[in-house]
């Protein structure tokens, strides 16, 4: 929603204040420089992505819209998860996850949770680290580092798609100017006529720098950075639950497990200690 609202200021204030100090916005329209640097743009951007970054280009520019995807509600929600696994590892051993682990969709201990059951990737991060719990392997510091190593990975991916927009920004002034140097061209093939119609067919040519800024500093640039800050909070998600299964391998009881998750996460949607611990005493058991 934020993004809109800065979208609509920025298309309000730049040609509002062109028409307050007296300019006419018939000048500003100039399909054919619009044509040239938006195809440009979207055919360098072809030319410097692979194909999986483009599929997941158009989620991620929605993803901006809606801003980040987990609220406070489904960190807590998590915590509660997470207490309910830690506890049930606990008293029965980590063998009784194994039916959970193999089959999450049908697990009544995901299901109890339907916010965190409906996240593909964070059922599938958390059941691959349960499972290698029950297999036996419970070393602290090498289960941090195969998480580490995955947890980079998925950032490398954010990255590159935050990257191939801001890309695109920096692109936009050069290829402004490239449309007014066009437009310049075709003036110049009517430079015999009067200076009323050289002063129009400039002014058009020009309007070319103006559009690769507008969309370089007024959206592309800010939609980039809006995309890195939203990635950076949704990969919250799995780093609460990185932080909570390394404390439970460290030998701590389930709630200060749990406590060690809730410290990983921002303050804006962190619940407080005593929130986490009325949840947990009301998350359902299995």
């Amino acid at each position: 929603m934020l993004v809109i609202v800065g979208l609509v200021v920025v298309m309000g204030c730049v040609p509002g204040g062109y028409v307050a100090m007296g300019g006419k916005l018939a000048v500003l329209m100039q399909p054919f420089e619009l044509v040239i640097i938006g195809g440009a743009g979207l055919g360098a951007f072809i030319i410097g992505n692979t194909k999986p970054v483009m599929k997941r280009a158009g989620g991620a520019f929605k993803s901006v819209l809606k801003g980040p995807k987990y609220t406070k509600a489904d960190y807590v929600e998590l915590l509660c998860l997470l207490y309910t696994v830690f506890r049930l590892a606990k008293t029965k051993g980590m063998l009784e996850l194994e039916q959970h682990v193999e089959n999450p969709h049908e697990s009544q201990l995901f299901n109890n949770f339907p916010r965190f059951a409906a996240d593909h990737h964070a059922v599938e991060f958390l059941c691959d680290y349960l499972r290698l719990l029950t297999l036996g392997s419970e070393n602290p510091q090498e289960m941090e580092s195969l998480m580490d190593a995955e947890l980079e990975t998925h950032h490398e991916e954010d990255h590159q798609i935050q990257s191939s927009m801001q890309t695109m920004a920096d692109g936009f002034p050069a290829l402004g100017i490239v449309a007014a140097v066009l437009g310049v061209i075709k003036t110049m093939g009517s430079i015999d006529q009067p200076p009323s119609v050289l002063g129009k067919l400039i002014g058009g040519a020009l309007v070319g720098t103006f559009l690769g800024i507008l969309l370089a500093y007024g959206f592309f640039g800010p939609v980039a950075a809006a995309l890195k800050m939203t990635q950076e909070a949704e990969s919250k998600y799995l780093g609460c639950i990185k932080g909570g299964m390394l404390a439970y391998l460290n030998g701590y009881p389930p709630a200060v497990a749990v406590e060690f998750a809730r410290k990983a996460l921002m303050s804006d949607v962190r619940p407080t200690f005593a929130e986490v611990e009325e949840a947990t005493q009301e998350a359902p058991t299995v």
